[in-house]
C-alpha cells in the first residue's frame, strides 16, 4: 500500500511505516491543487489539519483505503463521505491526551497563582505580596463537560488535588470512574467552581456556550478551553467575564485562530480579552509536546497496521 503524507509529522513516522512494510511519500509542504492531481494513486492519507478532506478531493482519491489523522479533532474531514465510500479513518487522541490534562492543571494553577502578573512585577522592582495571594484547587468542584481520552485524562491529573470532579458526556453511559462522577450537565452548572471543555466540534457544539448557559451556573466559576475554540465565542467570553460570572477564561483555543483574519467586529472583541488580567491564552498548544509529537505517530501507525496488516 502506497500512503502519502501531507503535513509536518515527527520524523519517526517514516522508518515506522516503512518497518511494517508500507511504501511512504513524505510531502508535508505539498499544496492542495498538487493533492489533487496525485491522490489517486494512494492507498492511504496521513494528514493534520492544513487540508479540509472534503468531498471534492476525496472523489479524486479512487484508490483511498483509509485517512490518518496525526491528532485528536476531525472536525475538517467530510465524516459522512468517507463513511458512505467506505474509507476507513483513524486518530489519535491516546498520543496527546497526557499533553492535555497537563496543559489545562497548569493554565488553571498559573491563573490561580498570578504566574505572570507575579513575575512581570518581580522582573519590574515590584515585590506584592498581597496583591499576587493565590487561590486554591483544593476542596473545589470541577466539571468535565466531555469525558473521553482527553476529559478522563485531566481528571485523572487532578486526582491528588483533592478536589470533587463531575463528569458529563451526553454520548456516554456509565462512565463515571475512580477520577470523576458521572452527573448531568445541570448538576454540572449547579456545583461547579471550574469548568473543562473537552468536546469535539459538531455543529451541536458550535456555540454550545452562550452567554444563557454561562449564565445558568450557579455560582462565579473559572473556565478552560483546550478543545476547540468555535465552542465559544469572544463576545460571550467578554459578556460573562465583565458580568462577573465568569472569574478567568484559561483560553488555548480561540473563535479565529487566524489571528490576521479577524473580522473588524472579532479583533475588537479579542482586544478586549487580551485587556483583561483574569485571562490567559496559549496558541493552541495543550496537545502539542514533544513527547506527544511522537506518541501520536506511534499510536496512529499501531491503528493503520493492526487494519490493513502487511506482515
Amino acid at each position: 500500500m502506497r500512503i502519502l503524507i501531507i503535513d509536518d509529522m515527527h520524523e519517526s513516522i517514516m522508518p515506522l511505516l516503512e518497518e511494517v512494510g508500507f511504501h511512504v511519500d513524505y510531502r508535508p509542504d505539498i499544496t492542495r491543487p498538487e493533492i489533487e492531481k496525485i491522490v489517486g494513486a494512494y492507498e492511504g492519507l496521513i494528514i493534520r489539519s492544513k487540508t479540509p478532506m472534503d468531498k471534492p478531493l476525496l472523489e479524486k482519491a479512487s484508490k483511498l483505503k483509509f485517512i490518518g489523522r496525526a491528532g485528536a479533532g476531525l472536525d475538517k474531514i467530510d465524516l459522512d463521505y468517507i463513511q458512505e465510500i467506505g474509507v476507513k479513518l483513524f486518530h489519535a487522541p491516546e498520543g496527546n491526551r497526557d499533553a492535555v490534562g497537563e496543559h489545562a492543571i497548569g493554565m488553571l494553577l498559573a491563573l490561580f497563582n498570578h504566574f505572570a502578573k507575579a513575575d512581570k512585577e518581580v522582573r519590574n522592582g515590584i515585590w506584592d505580596r498581597e496583591g499576587n495571594r493565590g487561590e486554591e484547587l483544593k476542596g473545589k468542584t470541577v466539571g468535565v463537560f466531555g469525558y473521553g481520552n482527553m476529559g478522563r485524562s485531566f481528571a485523572k491529573k487532578l486526582k491528588g488535588f483533592e478536589v470533587n470532579v463531575l463528569a458529563y458526556d451526553k454520548y456516554k453511559e456509565d462512565y463515571g470512574d475512580e477520577f470523576a462522577q458521572e452527573a448531568s450537565f445541570e448538576e454540572i452548572q449547579e456545583k461547579a467552581d471550574v469548568l473543562s471543555i473537552h468536546v469535539p466540534l459538531t455543529p451541536e457544539t458550535r456555540d454550545f456556550f452562550s452567554v444563557e448557559v454561562l449564565m445558568a451556573f450557579k455560582k462565579p466559576f473559572y473556565l478552560i478551553n483546550t478543545a476547540r475554540g468555535e465552542v465559544i465565542s469572544f463576545d460571550t467570553l467578554n459578556k460573562v467575564l465583565s458580568n462577573g460570572k465568569l472569574k478567568g477564561a484559561l483560553l488555548d483555543v480561540l473563535e479565529n485562530e487566524k489571528l490576521a483574519t479577524l473580522t473588524e467586529d472579532q479583533k475588537k472583541s479579542f482586544e478586549a480579552l487580551c485587556e483583561r488580567g483574569d485571562v490567559i491564552f496559549s496558541p493552541h498548544i495543550a496537545g502539542w509536546t514533544f513527547q506527544s509529537y511522537e506518541k501520536i505517530n506511534q499510536v496512529l501507525v499501531g491503528k493503520i497496521q493492526r487494519a490493513f496488516p502487511t506482515k
